[in-house]
C-alpha cells in the first residue's frame, strides 16, 4: 500500500497536464463576447501609417460585438486564432464611409476663437448651444471665411491593416 500513496498525486498532474495540453492543441477562434488583444500597423492607399500599437506602446485590446472598433476590422478579426497574422483592406464603407459635403461648411472668420490664428490642419471642437460638439478640421483659410469640415479624418478612404492576434480571453 505504501508504494501507492502518491499515486492519486501524479495521477492528478498526469491528467491536469494532458488538458493543458488538448486546450493549445484545439484554440478557439474569435468570437463575439471574446476580449482580443492584438498588435496591428494601419496603412492608407498611398502606404502612410495612420496608426499603430507601437505608437501606443500597447497592443490594443477590445471586446468583439461591442462596437468599439469599425465593422471591418472586427469582421477581419472574427475567426482568427491566437499567433495568427493577417493583412486586409477594409473598403470606405466598412470603414470611416465617404466624405459627407454637408460636414463641410464655410464660416465666417470673425466666428472662429480669436485666441488662435486659424491656420490649415488645425483642429477646434464645434458646436451650436444645446448640440453635441464636434470635432472639425480647418481646410481653408481666407480673410472672410474659415472652411471647417466635421468628417472623420479617414472618411472616404479604404484603410489596410496588419495584424497579429496576441491573445483571446474567452
Amino acid at each position: 500500500m505504501q508504494r501507492y500513496k502518491f499515486f492519486p498525486i501524479i495521477l492528478a498532474v498526469l491528467i491536469s497536464g494532458i488538458s493543458i495540453q488538448s486546450s493549445h492543441a484545439n484554440p478557439s477562434p474569435a468570437k463575439t463576447g471574446d476580449k482580443v488583444t492584438l498588435e496591428y500597423t494601419g496603412t492608407l492607399s498611398d502606404g502612410t501609417v495612420f496608426d499603430s500599437s507601437s505608437k501606443h506602446d500597447a497592443p490594443m485590446e477590445f471586446e468583439m460585438g461591442a462596437g468599439r472598433v469599425i465593422p471591418g476590422f472586427e469582421k477581419a478579426v472574427k475567426g482568427m486564432l491566437v499567433g495568427e497574422e493577417k493583412k486586409f483592406t477594409i473598403p470606405i464603407a466598412e470603414a470611416y464611409g465617404e466624405s459627407n459635403p454637408k460636414l463641410i461648411q464655410k464660416v465666417p472668420r470673425e466666428k472662429i476663437p480669436q485666441d488662435q490664428e486659424p491656420q490649415v490642419g488645425m483642429g477646434l471642437i464645434v458646436g451650436a448651444p444645446g448640440e453635441q460638439p464636434m470635432r472639425a478640421f480647418i481646410t481653408e483659410v481666407t480673410p472672410e471665411h474659415v472652411t471647417l469640415d466635421m468628417n472623420h479624418p479617414l472618411a472616404g478612404q479604404a484603410l489596410t491593416f496588419q495584424i497579429k492576434v496576441v491573445k483571446i480571453s474567452h
